[in-house]
């Protein structure tokens, strides 16, 4: 025991003795007038004891870590170094692939790369855009940056259920709309009747989205002060995101994914060409099945355009439907819901399809095959001393249950 400790330990135990008989003298005055001064005294020796004792678990704690430490030898040398963590040791290494080419990596980088950037995952095939063919998988850091890009173009990506496979292979996917389903009284002695539920099933695929090819001069990756191992993949997630909000808003289904305005069915047709009313929001709420209302869960997807107009609608008393936010985090609503803004929604041009309302998760599932690929094009464009890049994701987007959510049609 160190010389502080006991001495902590002695303090503690005097005071500790003083609280005691304070409070002993507290107790023998019962029924007559409490000494105030009495009482502050005693919970003042509680908070002296109670300091103490966090100051000797503090110094008991230090003695046995000194003690676990000198106890040991330092045979730290001559242990095996733990595995740095992964998820850094790929970044790195991709990033030095990235600027400088293969060349500049060593075997151990090299042996990372070869993989799909997560430790303990198989190598892939050479058709699937790694190794050999100058391709490796984006970093995980990258990717989710890469990712979350391509939602900020769409707003029913942002919304809509997210399901990552590992791989791409068509996907079957269960849907099931019970709302027009319900139980009913049993009379005594009386057989149940039989209800099947209504299911349904949604195929998922995997359309393979480019950034289309850009060239980037040796010099400029050799010279450049900028970062552009994330500047480069957060411009391919820009391009692959507006094609990808593009088909999640209005994709026909064959041969893209399905769009959201294809799959959902009308909810209400405006009243007025070229006005959007009160009625015709409040309709379209009304058009789908209450358990898809909540507002935790249900709100608008519009364009920008469409928001305009909304803007301008006030209801039955004078008033907008449209609400600001009036603090930080609160957002804005429309009619008391939430709303997003998907630009690749039309805009309010007869016979479109410019607002959608429900339960957006519900209603649509987007599927995203794991891993973003790069490729690196260092041959090709080796006479102009320049370097092609070529990112790819695959992706698919279907309505999973057309029920939970309905779109406007402009008049």
């Amino acid at each position: 025991m160190s010389a502080r400790l006991r001495s902590l330990i002695e303090e503690r135990a005097n005071l500790w003795q003083q609280a005691q008989d304070t409070r002993a003298r507290l107790d023998s005055d019962r029924g007559e007038a409490v000494d105030p001064d009495l009482s502050d005294t005693w919970r003042g020796l509680l908070d002296k004891v109670e300091k103490l004792s966090s100051q000797i678990d503090d110094e008991e704690r230090a003695l046995r870590s000194a003690r676990a430490i000198d106890s040991v030898p330092d045979v730290r040398d001559s242990l095996p170094k733990p595995e740095a963590d992964a998820s850094e040791s790929y970044s790195r290494a991709f990033s030095t692939w990235f600027t400088r080419g293969i060349s500049a990596l060593d075997g151990d980088d090299l042996k990372l790369l070869q993989r799909s950037g997560t430790p303990g995952e198989e190598f892939r095939a050479a058709a699937e855009g790694t190794g050999s063919a100058g391709g490796y998988m984006v970093p995980t850091t990258t990717l989710q940056r890469m990712v979350e890009v391509q939602k900020l173009y769409g707003g029913i990506a942002r919304l809509a259920t997210d399901l990552p496979t590992d791989t791409g292979n068509p996907l079957n996917f269960p849907s099931n709309d019970d709302t027009s389903n319900v139980g009913a009284i049993l009379a005594e002695n009386t057989a149940a009747t039989e209800q099947d539920f209504t299911m349904g099933q949604v195929t998922l695929n995997a359309f393979t989205y480019t950034s289309k090819i850009v060239r980037v001069s040796v010099q400029l990756l050799q010279d450049s002060l900028f970062d552009l191992n994330a500047w480069i993949p957060k411009k391919f997630g820009q391009r692959i995101g507006r094609a990808e909000a593009a088909h999640f808003a209005t994709g026909t289904g064959t041969g893209q994914p399905q769009g959201a305005t294809v799959g959902l069915s009308s909810g209400k047709t405006m009243g007025t060409a070229n006005t959007l009313k009160y009625a015709d929001l409040v309709d379209l709420e009304h058009s789908i099945d209450p358990a898809y209302r909540d507002p935790q869960r249900a709100s608008y997807v519009l364009s920008d355009p469409a928001l305009a107009a909304v803007r301008k609608v006030v209801d039955n008393n004078n008033r907008p439907v449209w609400t600001p936010t009036f603090a930080v985090g609160m957002p804005s609503t429309i009619n008391g819901f939430g709303y997003t803004v998907d630009n690749s929604l039309p805009d309010m041009t007869a016979a479109n399809k410019p607002i959608i309302f429900g339960d957006i998760a519900e209603a649509y599932i987007v599927r995203r095959v794991a891993g973003a690929s790069v490729l690196r094009l260092t041959e090709r464009y080796a006479e102009y001393l320049q370097v092609g890049f070529l990112a790819f994701a695959r992706t698919d987007g279907r309505v999973q249950n057309a029920s939970a959510a309905k779109y406007l049609t402009a008049l």
